[in-house]
């Protein structure tokens, strides 16, 4: 407990600035305890004498660690390892690491009795296409690591693919869908032993994948919910050890299948859809965790409005002023990588470009698609537009990954196959006297 007297001291371990981890803080405040968010600027853990000592003091983790599209997660699940040993976790490292492996998560599932589509995870490039077809004539090829729906592609019967997408490992699944032409699925949001709320997520035109990241329409299925599916929700959560989670599942003719089990599921989309936030619940499971109390009501109260606004316990950085921003040249080494595999080509850098392009052969090598729709794209200063098919694509570019949507054409005539536009572009800082296509002839001299 504080020494002041004010509560559970409850650290959120969020290196992000998302609406969620605002909402969890303001929520531990609003319910009268001592919230603390633990970022770079104010975490620390130091060994003195024998003893463990962690700055700030805390009594108890709130774990909401993005993992999935991080380069390294084994980096944050090590810091979150250390927090473990000490006080307890609300989603304890070893049961992140499982829910964030999707095949992992199949695993423990369908082990545990609980319904999850069919899927086939190989190491071999030859083991993974002999399995083709025992998934129908369109399967679900996904990476084992992702999110946001990055990393998931429908395939045909005559389409091959790899053991591995970029780093990432990857595996062919079941493709369940009940509803000719309607894409929907269910995400049931977990806490503790408690359904905090239901909704049904519809896929948005010209796509598949429900995820409201990429525009899905959300409807409130709270009080429409079957007790066979809330308790195959507990169940899983239960089953891969987490304390709170948002279960993905979908239902097939042969009944209800898991998808999750995501452990820091967002819920700005469940708000929209039920007018309830997750966040007060997930506030009091920590505090009591920690060993305190909360007023049952006032958790009720709190959950009818989402406060993401900045929490007055955020750290204030030593240095006011922003990072250097990560520089890349006119041209840069890039990997593209689809269904098919993996290449490293060079790009150019184009910050008058809206999107990045690549070229027609090099999107049919490496399996970029499924076309998606198609745009229309106005050329330089000219009037005309030409229409291009569009595709998801996972672009590699100095160590960090972006799964973007990027037009296909022609580019054989041109110097490089793929053009990088402002959908990555905005994330560096261009210098366009570097080029790492640029001859040694052409590299001005270091002074002896």
């Amino acid at each position: 407990m504080s020494d002041d007297g004010s509560g559970v001291r409850v650290g959120v371990l969020s290196l992000h600035n998302s609406k969620e981890t605002k909402a969890i803080l303001n929520a531990i405040e609003d319910l009268g305890h001592d919230p603390h968010w633990l970022r770079e600027e104010n975490t620390a853990v130091r060994i003195e004498d024998g003893t463990v000592h962690l700055e700030p003091e805390i009594d108890v983790v709130a774990n909401r660690l993005l993992l999935s599209n991080t380069e390294q997660p084994s980096e944050a699940l090590g810091l979150a390892k250390i927090y473990d040993s000490l006080v307890p976790v609300l989603n304890g490292p070893s049961s992140v690491m499982t829910a964030i492996h999707k095949f992992s998560t199949a695993t423990a599932l369908s082990d545990a009795g609980i319904p999850v589509p069919d899927a086939l995870l190989a190491l071999s490039n030859d083991r993974l296409n002999d399995g083709r077809a025992d998934f129908g004539e369109e399967a679900v090829y996904k990476t084992a690591i992702g999110t946001h729906g990055g990393g998931t592609w429908k395939v045909g019967p005559d389409e091959l693919v790899n053991p591995r997408v970029g780093d990432r490992q990857a595996f062919l699944q079941e493709l369940i869908e009940r509803d000719e032409g309607e894409h929907r699925d269910l995400r049931v949001y977990v806490v503790g032993d408690r359904i905090v709320g239901a909704m049904n997520r519809y896929a948005p035109d010209n796509d598949w994948r429900t995820n409201v990241a990429l525009g899905g329409a959300v409807e409130d299925a709270t009080d429409r919910l079957p007790k066979e599916v809330a308790e195959i929700a507990r169940d899983a959560t239960e089953t891969i050890g987490l304390d709170c989670a948002g279960v993905d599942l979908i239902e097939g003719h042969d009944g209800w299948h898991v998808l999750e089990v995501n452990p820091t599921a967002g819920f700005k989309g469940l708000f929209k859809a039920t007018g309830r936030s997750a966040a007060p619940y997930i506030a009091q499971l920590a505090i009591e965790r920690g060993g305190g109390t909360v007023d049952e009501r006032r958790v009720e109260d709190l959950s009818a409005t989402l406060d993401d606004s900045v929490p007055a316990c955020k750290p204030i950085p030593r240095e006011t002023a922003p990072g250097e921003p990560v520089v890349i040249g006119y041209t840069e080494e890039v990997v593209l990588s689809g269904t098919s595999g993996s290449e490293t080509v060079l790009a150019k850098s184009d910050t008058g470009a809206t999107r990045t392009s690549i070229d027609t052969k090099l999107a049919a090598k490496i399996g970029a698609g499924p076309i998606k729709s198609i745009a229309r794209v106005k050329s330089g200063s000219s009037k005309s537009s030409r229409s291009r098919p569009v595709v998801d694509v996972v672009v590699g570019v100095g160590g960090n990954r972006h799964t973007v949507t990027a037009s296909i054409e022609d580019r054989g005539h041109m110097d490089y196959p793929v053009l990088l536009g402002r959908d990555i572009l905005k994330h560096y800082q261009v210098n366009v006297q570097r080029r790492v296509d640029r001859d040694e002839s052409e590299t001005e001299e270091e002074e002896e």
